[in-house]
């Protein structure tokens, strides 16, 4: 009984065997390969390269087989299944993985199991591997500034999403834009955690508010408790009117409440008129609708908040903005605003501003000279020494960068948020020169944040101006220069935003926005000055020496070492050296102080 067991046991062993010896047989017929008698061995290096160095053959093994001998469609699908970040690695390896991991074959395969809902590959040179790292790098990032945990979180990504273009976080929830127009809603919700606890979450659920979205905007403040509300540019169908054949797109605004995502307003423009971009700007019961068109031009129209749920209807009047009938040359590229100014950057890089309301003028500028409080949207010009390329404006204070990656900084610096290292207001754009090329810039009320890339390619937060309530993480206390957050950046964050409870990071990359800075000229680099030792010494040399004696008569009116750690790492803060200097100095100044903390913080001696 039992030999007759192994007899059919060894019977079937056998025919698997055959099945395979058959299948290896067809699988070398295919390729074109050869059985060698030790077996195969694929060679690891480049084939356009030559041999391998020592490329004598070992003793017992194979003769090496070229990756090239393998169809290019079965190379490609193998490659497909790999992590994105393994992909663009083995790219990097030699020019013939550059070509096979460069092939659109590949990053269609791949888009498509990223996103396997997207029927489009979107637009651009390369439209599928562009739209695979969309998919790939998306993702809304926060750390709350109050509670236990004060760690960096990830939002829920919606499966429908083509990559994330921009977010704006409101009272209660948040709202993302994608690359397709596509508006989500990621609400905050009660949820069970995995201890079985119920706790509340930020963007853990989310839906589609709307499609055919170009823009979108709310209350300009920076505390979101004033965003009831959400204006959402958008294009939609309009039925064929009596006379015409077929319809036509048309542009249009649509409010939504934010609590619900209920549409309660919508206004139509005529479909001559394009628009790409939407600012509020004003009261409630005054907002100002700001949109500008394809072509440059600014439109305005105002509606009362107080009475938009209501159901009536209402009659608006569009009407050409000042600067764009005082100066109709001028092509506006981008606006900017808050509750009461306005700022425009042109097609050539110049910035013009608006100012509703002699308080902020006053801080802006540091006079009331030029201000005329009967002609309020009369645009004035900002001097700058180079083309603009983004901003960020705060309450009464903003941020401007140009085309050589210069910061400029220009407001109230009560609080030290213009990072110049002291707390002088500047009543014309200053430049920050320990700082260059960043990728973000965000003002608040009353602190600036920084987006800013290593040589490494790593990201790192920086901030300065008022640090109450955790707004900068790790300086409690703030500081008037630009200091590196305790914050975990994304690597592929692009945009950040800073509320009242919370920081925000928007994480995508899309490859066909290169870096548009350019290099500064020797011509203009002469008499910079440079951050570094010595510095300031050609252009103020009693300056200089006067603070170095304030800043030492501070330490030494410390009574306790640690205190006076403590006064060095804030000065470190002011002085204007560059971010990897601080960093260093605020490294070793911690070493020290963990090691004189050992020993017992004590009342010093001026000798210690």
């Amino acid at each position: 009984m039992v030999w007759e067991r192994q007899q059919e046991r060894g019977s079937r062993d056998g025919a698997v065997k055959m099945v395979r010896r058959s299948r290896r047989r067809r699988l070398q017929k295919f390729t074109g390969l050869c059985r060698q008698e030790e077996g195969l061995r694929v060679k690891r290096s480049c084939p356009s390269c030559g041999p391998e160095p020592g490329g004598e053959e070992k003793k017992g093994r194979g003769n090496p087989i070229s990756v090239q001998l393998f169809p290019p469609e079965l190379v490609e699908h193998i490659i497909s299944f790999l992590p994105v970040r393994d992909v663009v690695a083995l790219g990097q390896t030699c020019h013939y993985f550059h070509e096979v991991c460069d092939a659109e074959g590949v990053w269609r395969r791949i888009c498509r199991r990223l996103s396997p809902r997207l029927r489009e590959q979107g637009s651009g040179v390369r439209p599928w591997k562009r739209a695979a790292i969309l998919n790939y790098t998306k993702g809304l990032y926060f750390q709350a500034f109050g509670g236990r945990r004060r760690c960096l979180s990830k939002s829920v990504a919606p499966l429908l999403a083509h990559g994330y273009r921009r977010f704006l976080p409101t009272k209660d929830h948040v709202f993302i834009l994608d690359y397709t127009g596509t508006l989500f809603f990621l609400k905050n919700a009660l949820v069970s955690s995995t201890l079985g606890q119920i706790q509340w979450k930020r963007a853990c659920r989310y839906v589609v508010l709307c499609r055919g979205a170009k823009d979108f905007a709310s209350d300009p403040r920076c505390d979101t408790v004033y965003r009831k509300y959400l204006y959402v540019l958008a294009t939609r169908e309009q039925p064929a009117v009596v006379g015409t054949t077929g319809s036509r797109a048309c542009d249009c605004v649509e409010v939504y409440l934010q609590s619900s995502g209920q549409r309660v307003f919508k206004m139509t423009f005529h479909h001559s008129m394009s628009f790409k971009q939407i600012v509020l700007v004003g009261q409630e019961n005054q907002r100002a609708l700001l949109l500008l068109t394809e072509e440059g031009k600014i439109y305005s129209l105002v509606v009362n908040e107080t009475q938009l749920d209501q159901p009536r209807s209402y009659t608006v009047q569009l009407a050409l903005r000042k600067v764009s009938r005082c100066l109709p040359h001028l092509r506006v590229t981008r606006m900017a605003s808050n509750q009461s100014s306005t700022l425009y950057i042109t097609d050539q890089g110049g910035v013009y501003f608006e100012v509703h309301t002699p308080g902020v003028y006053r801080d802006l500028f540091g006079t009331l000279q030029a201000f005329d409080p009967l002609d309020q949207q009369m645009p004035l010009a900002l001097s700058l020494p180079a083309k603009i390329l983004f901003c960020a404006l705060g309450y009464n204070h903003l941020g401007l960068v140009d085309e050589f990656g210069r910061i400029f900084m220009q407001g109230n610096n009560r609080y030290g948020q213009l990072g110049t290292g002291d707390k002088m207001d500047r009543g014309e754009p200053t430049q920050v020169h320990y700082l260059q090329r960043p990728i973000a810039l965000w003002c608040g009320l009353n602190h600036s944040l920084v987006l800013s890339q290593g040589s490494d390619f790593s990201k790192e937060l920086l901030g300065c101006g008022c640090g109450a309530g955790g707004r900068l993480p790790g300086w409690p206390k703030g500081s008037a220069s630009f200091v590196k957050l305790h914050v975990k950046v994304p690597l592929c964050a692009c945009s950040l935003c800073s509320t009242r409870e919370c920081l925000y990071m928007l994480s995508s990359h899309d490859i066909e926005h290169h870096p548009t800075y350019r290099d500064l000229p020797a011509s203009r680099v002469v008499g910079t000055p440079e951050p570094g030792l010595g510095a300031g010494a050609p252009q103020d040399p009693g300056g200089a020496a006067r603070a170095c004696e304030e800043y030492l008569s501070q330490i030494h009116s410390c009574s306790t070492l640690q205190d006076r750690m403590e006064k060095m790492k804030e000065i470190v803060g002011w002085m204007p050296l560059m971010a990897a200097q601080k960093d260093f100095f605020w490294e070793a100044l911690d070493m020290l102080q963990r090691a004189a903390g050992g020993v017992g913080p004590g009342p010093s001696t001026p000798e210690s």
